[in-house]
């Protein structure tokens, strides 16, 4: 790895249906294989947690399970410890070239123009209506994973809930979410909820290191694992100095909320370059993990109205940020923009 941090320079990263390991969530995947071989597994799960620290990992691990085993009752599950299948599994190959008949992934897609959508939309949702309400495609389980379920706009929400309230026999969701806090209650109220943990550093190393194919001694990573708050994308969009400079800088600004340094905001839009989507992605991951920490004080500490803007004001960052990305947008307004609803709120 260079000094210096591009687009060009970032490790090629599977995709986490194509992840077949599974790093530091040995509680969770316990759960959900426990649940699994006592043959009442619950129809809907919502897998939350920080960014990037493996919860579409985990879900993939556990749709690739379910449709590879579809009996629980069978000695060969029975008998198991994780939730793992071979590489070469005929379901692992259909997952990770996302071609398997028994499972529907929701996720945000892009338009015809080819730009990425901010959500996912209510179209894309209703898909699990005709999924599940048909006859299966293939023998067994039918599994759908939404990723994430965040970034459900309000009617896709509603159309998730509709097939959620009446679930078919032999029917799995899971829906991944990085603020379960906020998902709609009538979702939350329909799954069991399992909390993923941030990753220890030496864990994060470890994910990172195999997810990129990079040794993991190699001291960018182990820096970038440091300063990632135990998510492994992080790590991977940290590697390299400008990143990490870029992360810190960022930290200085949030941590002076409410003053607002008009100056500095100058220099870190200057910071973000069109095009350059490395930098946009640490920028606002790094205020997102800032802001995530937060709204989980304010929680702790009952402050309900404090709570409530923090709370709008991640959904205006999480919608502003996706637009920015999607139609490649001047940097500087979202960083001035970002800041000020946070000055607001912090006040």
């Amino acid at each position: 790895m260079s000094a210096k941090t591009s687009q060009a320079d970032m490790p090629s990263v599977p995709h986490p249906r194509e992840t077949t390991s599974l790093h530091g969530h040995a509680a969770a995947e316990s759960a959900l294989l426990t649940a699994y071989k006592s043959g009442q597994i619950p129809h809907a799960w919502l897998l939350g947690g920080g960014q990037g620290i493996g919860k579409a990992t985990l879900a993939y691990r556990m749709a690739r399970f379910v449709l590879a085993h579809p009996d629980p009752a069978s000695a060969d599950v029975q008998q198991v410890s994780s939730l793992q299948v071979d590489a070469s599994h005929p379901v692992a190959r259909q997952v990770a070239a996302g071609s398997h008949g028994g499972l529907l992934t929701l996720e945000r897609s892009t338009n015809d123009k080819g730009v990425m959508r901010s959500v996912i939309t209510v179209d894309e949702s209703r898909e699990t209506i005709s999924f599940f309400g048909s006859t299966a495609a293939v023998a067994g389980w039918r599994v759908c994973i939404v990723d994430t379920v965040d970034e459900l706009n309000a009617s896709a929400s509603n159309a998730l809930l509709k097939i959620l309230e009446e679930p078919p026999s032999r029917s799995l969701f899971l829906l991944v979410s990085n603020m379960p806090s906020r998902v709609l209650a009538t979702i939350q109220s329909r799954c069991r909820k399992l909390a993923l943990r941030s990753l220890a550093v030496e864990e994060v190393v470890a994910a990172a290191a195999e997810a990129a194919q990079i040794d993991s001694r190699d001291q960018q990573l182990r820096e970038a694992a440091d300063a990632a708050d135990g998510s492994v994308a992080q790590a991977l969009t940290l590697m390299g100095g400008d990143a990490l400079g870029l992360q810190q800088r960022t930290l200085v600004l949030l941590d002076m909320l409410p003053r607002l340094d008009h100056r500095a905001l100058h220099t870190l839009g200057d910071a973000l370059p069109l095009n350059d989507r490395v930098a946009l992605r640490t920028f606002v991951e790094t205020v997102e993990r800032w802001l995530s920490g937060r709204l989980r004080a304010e929680e702790l500490q009952s402050n309900l109205p404090r709570l409530a803007r923090f709370a709008e004001v991640w959904e205006k960052i999480g919608k502003a940020a996706r637009e920015t990305e999607s139609f490649n947008l001047e940097r500087k307004p979202l960083v001035f923009s970002m800041f000020g609803w946070l000055a607001e709120a912090s006040a």
